[in-house]
């Protein structure tokens, strides 16, 4: 079977790996959701228990299940958020102690004893959303319909909080698309109460969507906030089990971005804000018995604030830690700080706050090698002391840990997929298997920093390549904001390898503007999108065929999508002398249509800097005649027509342009298909790419 039937089949070799691990409190267990096999796509539950090593299958949803059922549209709407194809259980939840976990599959709610494994489906009053135990484990909450239920000990089904044209206990799109703030409310430590998200989209502008292959349904209406308009309204209340009530205070019309927000034993609740357009945001704490707040700590940037993922968060000594950035006396870090003072060293890039380990912290960082990610432990108990890196091999390697007990996922260029390692007080005591399939082959990408920039950069030849063979040049990448290409993992690079064995010289490009290297080099395309990014793609790729003369650089291809689909059709419509043809995916081609946080945080208000989103748009730049017939670069668009993230009326309007101005194209439209194109729909388009960029660079 040849690669793309056998990444269809397999979701890209990751059916049957491991995921979603959580270390209980105590370190006494690791809960996971893995599927049977390496083509069964329907994740169960597992356990592994550190005492005895051993793992035990907890919740197969084969057995759950026995007729395919819709998802309720909320969980359809959270996993396209989260950008998750696997089916089964999507997710779940566990008490403080880790003696048992809830999870929805198919609108139904099931509760699964961690210890006996004993499992029990709740009743509930609709389809399940985000179910989540209290601390203690006594009771479940769960959002249905937009409202806010809780189960009792007996069964009884309370409703918390419920109101026409509102939700309750939901992220709006922008918390979850933009800030990865995937869930709408969190229980106090006492399970007595609720911290609550209210979030009213009455004011949001509604966009339809329809998939025009079904001419017998009705349009979708979604509440899109594009940039410049309205967005939610998203307030906080503390509610009481006993019908008690309050609000949240904070300046909203100051600070209307709600980024995370936590609650545990510790202290009470901590909440991130933003400003609309990011450059300052607030660390507040909050009074859950009057709702009053108190600022904690500032954060400030000229062009955005990054927050850092598992900030804020209480310590155990009651200070305040927060993830922020260090740019003073020499310095361009992303460090955590612990009122106020420095936590880490400057030398790490920090990426995220992954658990406690015997106190300490454990976090995920980057240290001078940006295709690398390592698992580190922080000391909190006093100034100055060394951090310890936990992983040694080079790749990526993420880390969950709590109690004495820290589990290690670990992705390199010498092995295949994830693997899994459990550590107990430092030492390795087992592993949790993959099922997953091996690949058929084994890339071997030369990753290398290239220009005065020191941009990351990799080529991968054809497996049998002989030196001295010019090849045509396939530029495979993403470029955007929050996502990096050039890592040391080979999972990253299988695609990308048959591309190569097709003929190819495969070039991947990590510009300014994608994290891992160092703020200032992800914060330099602020207001400048277009110039800077083209400008060190260009330059890099001229810099690599320099070093590798096999690049025929009169023959370059350039595909991508979403972020990387706006900067392919960039490329060709910029510089057709370097890029001579485009496959372009989900492409936003109209700022003015992609949502408000996402643009606004990079290109400012359209109001306030229309020349800055006219300089970016696409379809300004197709609309104009080619100067010479042969600057015409043909392109290859793709887009699914029930994208809600980006819509496609983004492409379609570029379509539009590039006819009007006598541009070659073709397009594919991706009936049902959402941003995610998955269910194999991006593997089954590989051949069609394949033959359309041999045409184009012959």
């Amino acid at each position: 079977m040849d690669y793309p039937e056998l990444a269809a089949r397999t979701r890209r070799f990751s059916y049957g790996a491991p995921r979603a691990v959580t270390v209980t409190s105590d370190g006494a267990r690791v809960v996971f959701l893995r599927s049977s096999g390496p083509e069964d796509g329907a994740d169960a539950l597992w356990v592994y228990d550190v005492a005895t090593r051993a793992e035990r299958l907890l919740a197969d949803p084969a057995a759950l299940l026995t007729d395919d059922v819709d998802l309720p549209p909320a969980e359809r709407a959270l996993r396209e958020r989260l950008r998750l194809s696997a089916g089964g259980i999507g997710s779940y939840a566990t008490d403080s102690a880790g003696l048992m976990a809830v999870f929805p599959l198919g609108g139904r709610l099931f509760r699964v004893d961690l210890l006996t494994g004993d499992l029990t489906e709740l009743r509930t009053a609709g389809p399940a959303v985000d179910p989540r135990p209290d601390p203690a484990g006594r009771r479940v909450a769960y959002v249905t319909g937009g409202a806010l239920h809780v189960i009792e000990p007996d069964g009884t089904d309370a409703l918390l909080a419920g109101e026409e044209g509102v939700t309750w206990g939901l992220a709006e799109f922008i918390g979850a698309e933009e800030f990865h703030r995937f869930r709408g409310y969190w229980w106090a430590p006492d399970g007595r109460s609720i911290l609550t998200a209210r979030v009213d989209e009455s004011r949001v502008p509604r966009w339809h969507l329809q998939d025009p292959s079904q001419p017998d349904q009705a349009p979708t209406a979604v509440a899109y906030p594009h940039a410049g308009a309205t967005n939610a309204k998203v307030t906080l209340h503390v509610l009481d089990l006993d019908g008690g009530w309050v609000d949240v205070h904070w300046d909203r019309e100051t600070y209307p971005y709600l980024v995370d927000a936590s609650w545990t034993e510790q202290g009470g609740p901590l909440l991130t804000v933003l400003r609309r357009l990011q450059q300052h945001g607030l660390v507040i704490a909050v009074d859950p018995r009057t709702g009053e707040t108190q600022v904690h700590a500032e954060l400030a940037d000229p062009r955005w604030v990054e927050p850092v993922p598992g900030t804020p968060q209480h310590l155990a000594d009651g200070r305040v830690l927060v993830g922020g950035e260090l740019a003073h006396d020499g310095y361009d870090a992303r460090c955590l700080f612990a009122d106020g003072s420095l936590l880490t060293p400057p030398n790490l890039y920090v990426r995220r706050v992954a658990g406690r380990l015997g106190g300490d912290l454990v976090v995920e960082a980057g240290e001078g090698e940006p295709s690398e990610q390592h698992v580190y432990r922080i000391p909190v108990s006093h100034a100055g002391a060394q951090a310890q890196r936990l992983t040694t091999e080079p790749g990526w390697h993420v880390g969950h840990a709590a109690g004495r007990t820290v589990v290690i996922g670990s992705q390199t260029l010498e092995h295949a997929g994830w693997r899994y390692t459990v550590h107990h007080d430092g030492t390795e005591i087992g592993t949790i298997p993959s099922l997953a399939a091996a690949p058929p082959f084994a890339p071997r990408p030369a990753l290398e920093r290239v220009t005065d920039r020191r941009l990351p950069s990799a080529v991968l030849y054809p497996r049998g390549h002989v030196a001295g063979r010019k090849l045509p040049v396939l530029v495979a990448i993403y470029g955007g904001p929050g996502h990096q290409e050039v890592v040391a993992a080979r999972a990253r690079w299988l695609e990308k390898q048959w591309w190569a064995d097709a003929g190819f010289a495969v070039v991947t490009i990590d510009n300014r503007g994608t994290p891992g290297v160092s703020p200032s080099f992800e914060k330099a395309i602020h207001r400048r999108f277009s110039d800077v990014i083209l400008t060190d793609q260009v330059d890099a790729l001229q810099a690599l065929a320099e070093k590798h003369p096999d690049l025929d650089l009169e023959r370059v291809a350039i595909r991508g999508w979403s972020f990387g689909g706006w900067l392919s059709a960039l490329a060709v419509l910029r510089r057709p002398d370097v890029y001579h043809c485009a496959v372009v995916g989900a492409p936003v081609t109209d700022w003015t249509l992609y949502d408000t946080a996402y643009t606004e945080r990079y290109l400012g208000l359209p109001a306030d800097a229309p020349e800055v989103y006219g300089h970016n748009s696409l379809i300004e730049l197709a609309a104009e005649t080619p100067v010479r017939p042969e600057d015409a670069r043909p392109m290859l668009l793709v887009h699914g027509l029930v994208d809600d993230n980006v819509v496609a009326a983004h492409t379609l309007r570029l379509s539009a342009a590039l006819l009007g101005a006598g541009r070659p194209h073709s397009m594919i439209p991706l009936t049902g298909a959402t941003h995610m194109a998955a269910g194999g729909l991006a593997e089954k388009l590989l051949r069609i790419e394949l033959d359309f960029i041999r045409r184009s660079v012959s």
